[in-house]
């Protein structure tokens, strides 16, 4: 496959066409094979990434860290703690002293405008490890793990995000569907993105045969491949955990609404981490409050058809297939 990405950066799947995002998928499920093999080509041998973190993250970090040292690349990690950036030096100074010092550059935090502003300044590759209406390196790797698991090619699937439609998460699997799926957004009107937004991905969608639908009833679920849920509350809108709670609770991901799709087949994804029952201090805090944050429930989560460990796995293949392909 004729694809160059060196020295690109991954800041969202607009970016990037279906011959690229193809070839990133074929390329993860290469990686995947070889990490399984015990095989390293070490393909990121001398070179350095670092690692800016605002929110934090378990996935994210280690899938990152994990990635860089199997393809011997080494590794900075800086949370809002260890840095100035924004603090005593503007993120177009930091972004041009980091680009100095490495060969690529990760942000995960909130402004979009944040990591296209390193990306502008910084002459290496930035990576969007997650803002605030992006998180590209999830979907691709669900898109992977789709392709695992689902015997069909990704434009005969449908995929059902259930809960906040207008969450970064959702955001991001609309612009996924330029791949030639179906996405269905259940959820509650409130929550619904722009509409500027949705016709804009659901054009950029059609061009390729992909769907995108906004319902708030539940029978849309019918037919769908995947069921995908995300937390009510996002970090830093714990102060609408309570008006949140209220407007999502219908849409809790139950076996009752699985049963709904009548097929045996599908299955159901999580980017993690997932409120599914209440074994965090979050949760049993809520709890105390009288509010039931759990977006699925813990027989959904554990059950056979949930794939969101294999999903969770393949954030470390995918990610390291961005780095090889931008950085190697």
């Amino acid at each position: 496959m004729s694809v160059n990405l060196k020295g690109r950066s991954f800041l969202s799947l607009r970016d990037f066409s279906n011959a690229e995002i193809r070839y990133l998928l074929y390329l993860s499920h290469d990686l995947k094979k070889k990490k399984r093999l015990g095989l390293s080509e070490k393909l990121l041998a001398g070179k350095s990434v670092v690692l800016l973190f605002e929110k934090t993250s378990t996935r994210t970090r280690c899938a990152f860290e994990v990635a860089a040292y199997d393809e011997g690349a080494q590794v900075t990690f800086l949370d809002k703690d260890s840095s100035q950036m924004s603090k005593k030096e503007s993120l177009e100074d930091t972004a041009k002293v980091l680009g100095r010092f490495y060969d690529a550059v990760e942000y995960r935090g909130y402004d979009q405008a944040i990591v296209e502003t390193l990306a502008s300044h910084s002459g290496v590759p930035v990576f969007n490890g997650l803002t605030d209406t992006e998180h590209p390196t999830q979907i691709l790797a669900d898109l992977m793990t789709m392709e695992e698991h689902l015997a069909k090619p990704l434009n005969k699937c449908s995929v059902c995000f259930v809960g906040d439609v207008g969450n970064n998460m959702s955001l991001t699997w609309m612009h996924a569907a330029r791949m030639g799926f179906t996405y269905i957004a259940l959820g509650p009107e409130e929550l619904y993105p722009r509409q500027e937004i949705i016709a804009e991905a659901r054009a950029q969608a059609e061009r390729f045969g992909g769907q995108i639908e906004f319902t708030n009833n539940p029978d849309a679920i019918r037919g769908a491949d995947v069921i995908y849920t995300d937390v009510w509350v996002s970090m830093g809108d714990e102060d609408e955990m309570e008006e949140l709670t209220k407007l999502l609770t219908p849409y809790r991901v139950t076996e009752e609404l699985f049963k709904k799709i009548g097929a045996d087949d599908a299955i159901f994804m999580h980017c993690l981490p997932s409120f599914h029952d209440f074994e965090t201090l979050t949760a049993r805090q809520a709890l105390e409050k009288g509010l039931d944050i759990r977006e699925v429930t813990d027989e959904v989560f554990r059950a056979p058809y949930s794939i969101v460990f294999d999903e969770a796995e393949n954030r470390l293949h995918t990610i390291k297939a961005i780095m090889v392909a931008t950085m190697g």
